[in-house]
């Protein structure tokens, strides 16, 4: 991020960052899934770091994904395709919005269905 010979003290740049206005913090990921049009990277046991720079939030990933055919990475539960009832909604998807929510599984369904799978809008409309 900042070159130089020797780097920086890491507890140097956590006070240069907080100064700069930019929070970081660590996610014990247990799993991190990209889905491309063409395939799934799948990461295990991923070091996770989320920096807040004034509301701008952005994710660094770091681990040795493995590829995977698209659609095929599910999480814990099975595959991340249609569901039992024939919903192309994954379950994964139901479970995080009826959390963030605080509805249930059913409600959260139907916000994710009308809002065709929009994660952020369904949570938007529920709360």
């Amino acid at each position: 991020m900042f070159g130089g010979g020797g780097g920086l003290n890491p507890r140097k740049m956590e006070q240069m960052m907080e100064q700069m206005g930019i929070d970081v913090e660590d996610i014990e990921a247990e799993e991190v899934i990209i889905r491309t049009d063409e395939y799934d990277l799948v990461f295990d046991n991923a070091e996770v770091t989320k920096m807040d720079a004034r509301g701008q939030e952005t994710y660094q990933v770091i681990g040795s994904p493995e590829q995977v055919e698209s659609g095929a990475a599910g999480g814990a539960g099975g595959g991340a395709g249609a569901d039992d009832d024939g919903s192309a909604i994954p379950d994964d998807d139901v479970e995080l919005v009826a959390t963030r929510a605080g509805v249930s599984e059913d409600e959260a369904r139907e916000a994710l269905e009308d809002n065709d799978g929009d994660l952020a809008a369904a949570v938007g409309d529920l709360e």
